[in-house]
């Protein structure tokens, strides 16, 4: 109960400051909205690199997120926490950036390993092959996320990388909760079959 208060009021902290600090930016105090984008660049940053992979187009729809934000600064109302207000922002910017570019290379993911199935490689002693088997494992994750609808890779990376939410996930869509969880269910069991060839030590078939 106790951690449940705390939990509440860090939240209400948070929201507290996140107001005055649109106040402030709002009424054109720059430093204002560079410690806005300061404190949420990191969670705009796992929306983006979790849709595109790491690279321009990552770093272009994440500059273009805040760019779009400071521009809606008069039309907050705060329905949504900042927070999720951005991730919807980021979200759309990807999605839009996927229908120029079907694939990104070398994304950064990191969903549990047991939850997806990843195939168990051969362990090792040693840290080198210790690194190179979380690499496989990783590569083998990123391989199967690439094939995934967009609606579908969104809320893996919404739920799992960014962790949010059901609630959150879902105002950043623009979806019901029902929406989220069916979505996220239906994901789960995609990438599960795309992972099942290497558990039986094939190897993922890439399209495209």
């Amino acid at each position: 109960m106790a951690r449940t208060l705390d939990v509440d009021r860090s939240t209400d902290e948070r929201a507290l400051l996140d107001r005055a600090l649109l106040d402030r930016a709002s009424a054109g105090d720059a430093q204002a909205f560079r410690e806005i984008v300061e404190r949420y660049e990191p969670a705009v940053a796992a929306t983006v690199v979790g849709m595109l992979g790491r690279g321009d187009d990552a770093d272009d729809v994440g500059q273009e997120t805040f760019i779009r934000f400071f521009d809606a600064l008069s039309d907050f109302r705060g329905e949504a926490s900042v927070k999720t207000y951005l991730q919807k922002i980021a979200m759309n910017l990807s999605l839009n950036a996927l229908k120029r570019q079907k694939r990104a290379a070398q994304r950064y993911v990191s969903i549990d390993d047991e939850a997806l199935g990843v195939p168990e490689l051969a362990m090792s002693s040693t840290d080198e092959h210790r690194a190179q088997r979380a690499q496989e494992a990783k590569e083998l994750v990123n391989a199967a996320l690439d094939q995934l609808p967009p609606k579908h890779r969104a809320v893996v990376v919404l739920r799992m990388i960014d962790g949010c939410s059901t609630r959150e996930a879902a105002e950043a869509l623009g979806v019901p909760e029902g929406t989220v969880l069916s979505r996220l269910a239906r994901a789960m069991k995609q990438l599960q079959g795309l992972l099942a060839p290497a558990r039986a030590g094939r190897t993922i078939a890439l399209e495209g």
